[in-house]
């Protein structure tokens, strides 16, 4: 098992994907269900299939651009030891 494709780096990954996708939901969801009461009682299909493709659209972007940023970095730890080494840059810098 390579350190590029860990356990570890996955579920780190799928982690950060997943609960990242809450706040991205969120602010998508107070953006388009707003504008599509009105419409979604005339046309529920169309609407329907236009939300779900707006959130997949979202979630491929986010996949994606994580992905790349973990590729980018080189990130071959877990999402824990990630934050606390983030932390400590962050004290250390304070601190100067």
């Amino acid at each position: 098992m390579s350190i590029t494709d860990s356990r570890k780096k996955s579920l780190s990954e799928a982690f950060v994907n997943s609960f990242g996708g809450y706040p991205i939901g969120y602010g998508l969801g107070i953006v388009i269900l707003p504008l599509s009461v009105g419409w979604i009682q005339k046309d529920p299909l169309t609407v329907n299939l236009l939300i779900t493709f707006i959130y997949a659209c979202a979630s491929f972007a986010r996949s994606y651009f994580l992905r790349r940023i973990y590729e980018k970095h080189g990130f071959d730890d877990n999402f824990i030891r990630l934050g606390k080494k983030c932390i400590l840059k962050i004290i250390n810098q304070v601190k100067k």
